[in-house]
Formats: structure tokens, C-alpha cells, sequence
């Protein structure tokens, strides 16, 4: 596989013998893929893609048969208006496994082959699944499946008497996991309309299990990274430890361009209209604002990567409606961010974000970027970054923090010598989630 973009991908096959490499063409010229594999027969294939069919574009990308041979193309998921994620072949050849993402939570289906007709499953707990593995003789089917009350676990599933087994019952530290909460989906209406009706953005809402002391609870709006990035319902130390320990609603939102949600949905924030993922935080300060038991004064929004360019962009728009935020490793100027990330990533974000050498695009980078309108700035931030980040250049949090400062306003600072995209040595983790906490405490709680 060729990988462009989110958007866009080229499958290929290579004769083993000879070395020699054929690209397949592509259906509409470009298109997504996942998963492309061998049917047990070796000769058709199955394939996951959002390849126009009979040329009509397809907005999720769907489980396929091909037979080169006969021309034969079936649509195995075509039901199902979300996206496959990935699938996979048993070795005896008799079944295959896939799972869709259906707003975010993972359902899993089996089909035999080769006539494709679904297996009766018994039911999954509510999560994400991952790492499906068929038993060598072909009649267990092996998954992990994370939740937002569980970390990942082991289950097995014995297909012929449609059962399901639990291998793994993974460490949360001693905590009683009857007390974790379990995040609502959500759907706040945003600033445009799809269809001529109002167009939803998806959130997840993790709401404390205790009564507020105040009467409303703090909030913490998390944004995703990527930007083609989808939050799930997974599991969560910082979600269970803000909404249990510290009494804070947690917001996980989806916002356009976010992947799972379609084709159309994926490419809303490219390029120029990148600031209208921006306005769909603006759009759930409105929403927070209308509920009862949520504290529109109080509310802290935190993000990493391009979720810490989201960060910053907001806290330019939105400083008199945020109280406070935190930018891990996170993009202050695009142009800047072009220049000097690692080459191998340049060509695969100017896809994304936009091609800083064309001057009209040039010119948005410094219209919108964080940088720029770092007088805008006025609410408390927590900027953290790793110096050996290859993605988002340690300079970008250095330029934003300087800027900030140089206009009088408070900014903690967290450079780690030993780190890069991200804190992945437990003590750094570690150092770091506690000082977020106490910033949390001192800008968004008001010391309490």
C-alpha cells in the first residue's frame, strides 16, 4: 500500500518470484483503503475502501470481494453506513472477522466463506476492539476490547457455540472499577447546516457520579490530534481521575475533520476552512452554556499536536470563555510547523494543513495561526512539549510562550530534554499529568 493521506491510498501487489511490482487502479482516480489481502484462494481479494461504486462516490469505506477472474465485486458491508476498520482471514480459510466503527463504538461481525453469510455472535461489552486473531485451527476467534470503565482485555469467542470467554482482567491500580464512569454520547448543533438542516458535532460526555459541591461541575473540553484522528470511548486514567477525584466534566469532541464520520465530514477543516473546526469549539461553549448542571464560567480546554494547536487557536477566539488551557507538542504557526518538521512528514501534512508555498495559502497561515494573534491571549496556559520532537518542532512551543510572555501574560512552561512527540518515560508521564493537575487546581478550580 501507498499511503498519500487519509483520503488517499494505492494497493498494489508484488510477484514474489520476479520481484516485479503492479499498482491496481483506482476506482474515481483516488480513493481510502484498509485492509487488502489474498482470499483463501489465492487468487481474489478482499479489501476495505471507500473506492466509488458503479460511479457513485461512497462516503465510508466498506468490506469488498473482488475476483479478478470472473469480474465479480460484492459489497460485503454495504448495510452498513459506517466505517470497517480492519479485518481478518482464519488460517483453515472458513471464516473472516471484520469490525465496523459506529459512532465511535466497535461491532464486530464474522462471515463464513466462502458464501459469506454472517455468524451468530453472542454480545460484546460496549467498546473499541482491536487485535482480532483466529486460533490456528480456525474455530476461536480472539479480540481485545477497551472500554471506558476497562483497559484492554483479552476475550475469546468460540464460534461454534457462539460463547464468550474473558482471558484477561487487566490491573487498574487497585481502584474498584464500579466506580469508573461510563462516558454519554452527545450531539451539539454547530454554526452550518448539511442537507438544510442544522449540522451536529459528536461528543463524548463524561459527567461526575458525585453531586457538584458548587451546584454546577468544572468542565475540561479534550481535543484530539491528527487532525484525521477520532476520540473513542476507551478507557481513560485522566477522564476517571478528573470526574472522581476533582468533581470535572470531561468533553471529548469529535469535530470536523475527524475521521469515522465519512469522506465529506473528513475533508470539512482542510486547507483554508481550517478555522471551521475551530468555530465547532466556539459552538459547544454554547452548548455547555445550556446546561443545567455544567459551569459555563469554569471551563479549561487541553489538547496535544494538532489538539494543542486547537488549544491555542481557541484561546485566541474563545479567551473570555475559557478560563484556562494546555498545549502539549502543539503547532502555534503552520507556516513555521512546515518549515521545520522532519521532511519525511512534509508532503503527508501539506495534504492536510496546506502548502505554505503557495502565497494564498501562505497568507492564511498567518492570518489564523496561534502566533500571530498571541495578543489574543489572555486566559492562564500550561505549554508542555519533548526537545527531540521529529512532528511538531520544540520551536513551536518555544516561539508561543515567548510571544505570550511578551505580552505580559502567565504561561508554565514544560521543555523535556529526554522526549519527543509525546512523554513516554514514566517519570516524565508522570511529573507531568501531576502538574497538569495542579494547574487545573490553581487556574480552573480557583484553588480548591
Amino acid at each position: 500500500m501507498r499511503y498519500v493521506s487519509a483520503a488517499e491510498s494505492y494497493p498494489g501487489v508484488v510477484d514474489v518470484a520476479s520481484g516485479k511490482l503492479t499498482m491496481f487502479p483506482v476506482d474515481g482516480g483516488k480513493a481510502s483503503f484498509g485492509g487488502f489481502a489474498f482470499a483463501p484462494d489465492g487468487k481474489a481479494v478482499y479489501f476495505v475502501s471507500d473506492e466509488p461504486l458503479q460511479g457513485r462516490p461512497q462516503e465510508f469505506k466498506t468490506l469488498r470481494y473482488h475476483d479478478p477472474a470472473s469480474g465479480r465485486l460484492e459489497v460485503l458491508s454495504g448495510t452498513i453506513p459506517w466505517d470497517v476498520g480492519g479485518f481478518t482471514i482464519a488460517d483453515d480459510g472458513k471464516h473472516l472477522a471484520f469490525a465496523s466503527n459506529e459512532d465511535g463504538i466497535s461491532k464486530l461481525r464474522v462471515l463464513s466463506l466462502p458464501g459469506h453469510e454472517e455468524v451468530r455472535l453472542p454480545a460484546l461489552p460496549i467498546g473499541v476492539i482491536g487485535g482480532l486473531s483466529f486460533s490456528p485451527d480456525g474455530k476461536r476467534l480472539a479480540l481485545t476490547l477497551n472500554s471506558a470503565t476497562s483497559p484492554s482485555d483479552v476475550h475469546v469467542i468460540d464460534l461454534a457455540g457462539a460463547t464468550l470467554t474473558r482471558w484477561t482482567q487487566s490491573e487498574v491500580g487497585g481502584l474498584d472499577a464500579a466506580n469508573f464512569v461510563a462516558p454519554t454520547l452527545v450531539r451539539y448543533p454547530t454554526f452550518d447546516t448539511v442537507d438544510g438542516r442544522q449540522r451536529t458535532i459528536p461528543a463524548f460526555y463524561y459527567k461526575p457520579a458525585k453531586p457538584s459541591r458548587t451546584g454546577k461541575y468544572p468542565v475540561v473540553i479534550n481535543i484530539h490530534g491528527g487532525p484525521e484522528g477520532q476520540s473513542l470511548p476507551t478507557f481513560s486514567s485522566t477522564a476517571q481521575y478528573m470526574a472522581n477525584e476533582l468533581g470535572v466534566a470531561m468533553l471529548v469532541p469529535n469535530v470536523r475533520g475527524s475521521s469515522g464520520y465519512g469522506k465529506t465530514y473528513l475533508s470539512l477543516d482542510n486547507a483554508a476552512k481550517r478555522e471551521d473546526s475551530v468555530k465547532d469549539i466556539g459552538a459547544l461553549l454554547d452548548w455547555i452554556a445550556t446546561q443545567p448542571e455544567l459551569d459555563a464560567s469554569r471551563v479549561g480546554v487541553i489538547g496535544g499536536s494538532y489538539g494543542g494547536y486547537m488549544v491555542l487557536a481557541s484561546l485566541t477566539h474563545y479567551s473570555d470563555r475559557i478560563r484556562a488551557g494546555v498545549d502539549i507538542v502543539g503547532i502555534s504557526h503552520f507556516g513555521t510547523f512546515l518549515k521545520n518538521t522532519e521532511n519525511y512528514r512534509r508532503d503527508l501534512r501539506r495534504v492536510e494543513y496546506g502548502d505554505e508555498r503557495d502565497p494564498a495559502m501562505a497568507a492564511v497561515f498567518e492570518r489564523i495561526s496561534p502566533l500571530n494573534n498571541a495578543h489574543r491571549i489572555t486566559a492562564p496556559r500550561f505549554v508542555a512539549q519533548g526537545r527531540n520532537d521529529p512532528r511538531v518542532p520544540w520551536t513551536e512551543a518555544e516561539q508561543i510562550v515567548k510571544a505570550v510572555r511578551g505580552n505580559g501574560q502567565p504561561v508554565w512552561y514544560l521543555l523535556y530534554a529526554d522526549e519527543g512527540h509525546g512523554f513516554a518515560k514514566k517519570a516524565n508521564s508522570d511529573w507531568f499529568g501531576a502538574a497538569t493537575i495542579l494547574f487545573w487546581q490553581q487556574h480552573l478550580l480557583g484553588g480548591e
